[in-house]
């Protein structure tokens, strides 16, 4: 199967490794991969790079052909930090190069006009061959584009039928930004929605496949967490779904705003 992409040819489905370390991260990685998938999804903040690097390793696949994406901890991010902070970053991968390189936050020693320069250093030295950012508001992307000479491809934030951030996605079309939706499934909160399970069971499928396919057919990037080759495969059949215009209007209709991911630093 091919993998269908988004907006700046992002795959639209990813591997996310949050919370997934050590040998079982190198065996999801290597068991997605494998299976078809072609973007892996990490951060120097999850501490399993190295474990993730050693997985894209193991993996029958050509480098080229996967999109790796690792984020910058909010620490991490003054003007003098950076670098050094993306080097560490590609030593644990074991890669000479990420694919997509993200803000993780806004927050800490991020500075906009700094932190964007030395991103875009990397960008120019070709470390880095794409630069974007994750939990930013539209206010804030606006900013980071002006500081940055590179394109910003991709803004990475908590979205899924129950939260679906329609504000951030309008901005992000206008600027032809991809939009990269981690906790797809709302960690599992989707399965308690009933018209995503009448909607599943007219597909003979499952609410998380649901959630996904509605993501892809929104042109939205999911990136779910899985670990087992059980969950990894039902997370990848998920592109074999297409819902009809009337479900995914019911699905748009949904009157919720739950967020999961709040912390303190948060810029919301």
């Amino acid at each position: 199967m091919d993998v269908p992409t988004v907006t700046n040819g992002l795959p639209a489905l990813g591997l996310g490794t949050y919370k997934n370390t050590g040998e079982q991260a190198t065996e999801s990685v290597r068991t997605a991969l494998e299976m078809g998938y072609r973007h892996i999804d990490t951060a120097a903040y999850y501490d399993n790079e190295a474990a993730v690097g050693a997985g894209i390793e193991a993996a029958s696949v050509p480098r080229e052909e996967v999109v790796v994406a690792t984020k910058l901890w909010y620490d991490d991010l003054a003007g003098d930090d950076v670098v050094p902070a993306a080097e560490a970053s590609l030593d644990r991968l074991g890669l000479d190069y990420v694919d997509v390189l993200y803000v993780h936050w806004p927050a800490g020693s991020y500075e906009a006009d700094e932190t964007m320069a030395a991103f875009n250093e990397l960008y120019d030295e070709g470390l880095v061959e794409n630069v974007a950012v994750s939990n930013f508001t539209p206010e804030q992307m606006a900013t980071a584009q002006e500081h940055s000479a590179a394109p910003i491809v991709a803004n990475q934030v908590e979205l899924h039928p129950l939260l679906q951030q329609d504000e951030l996605r309008a901005y992000c079309e206008d600027e032809d930004v991809a939009v990269v939706a981690y906790a797809p499934i709302a960690r599992g909160k989707v399965a308690d929605v009933p018209e995503l399970t009448e909607i599943a069971d007219a597909h003979d499928a499952s609410e998380v496949q649901v959630a996904l396919a509605w993501l892809r057919q929104r042109d939205i990037v999911a990136i779910p967490k899985a670990t087992s080759e059980a969950h990894i495969r039902a997370n990848w059949e998920s592109q074999q779904l297409t819902l009809d215009d009337e479900e995914l209007s019911r699905i748009d209709g949904l009157d919720y705003d739950e967020r999961l991911i709040d912390p303190d630093f948060a810029p919301w």
